[in-house]
């Protein structure tokens, strides 16, 4: 399940599931494209309980950021373990797709100011 962690202007900070693989990544980017069609222009991919994570939870980062790119947003990844974080280099994604190392320092990278916001524990549908 993808839980909606903040919303603040066109900023959404959302958590990925501890499994992010191919029996659940289409639908975890499905979601997330609906994010952005209702305007999110910054998606932050909160991956600080993700445990697991295969080629078909890579190919949704590298596609959500792709669909951002096209609505001129931002996609950033935060919080990744440090076994991923080190996939994510070898595979040379990092150039494409930074890491940050926690939700805190993606959203500071912009510069909103909506750290501050208090989470919201929303449920996308």
């Amino acid at each position: 399940m993808l839980m909606v962690r903040v919303r603040h202007a066109d900023t959404t900070v959302v958590r990925l599931p501890t499994e992010v693989a191919y029996g659940n990544a289409s639908d975890l980017g499905a979601r997330c494209e609906d994010l952005i069609r209702e305007g999110c222009g910054t998606l932050v991919l909160d991956a600080s309980e993700v445990q697991y994570l295969d080629s078909s939870g890579v190919s949704m980062i590298i596609t959500l950021s792709r669909a951002l790119d096209n609505h001129a947003g931002t996609l950033r990844l935060a919080a990744l373990s440090d076994h991923y974080q080190q996939v994510w280099r070898i595979l040379g994604l990092d150039t494409l797709l930074p890491v940050f190392p926690t939700v805190h320092a993606a959203l500071d990278g912009r510069g909103t100011g909506a750290c501050a916001v208090a989470p919201e524990s929303l449920d996308h549908p």
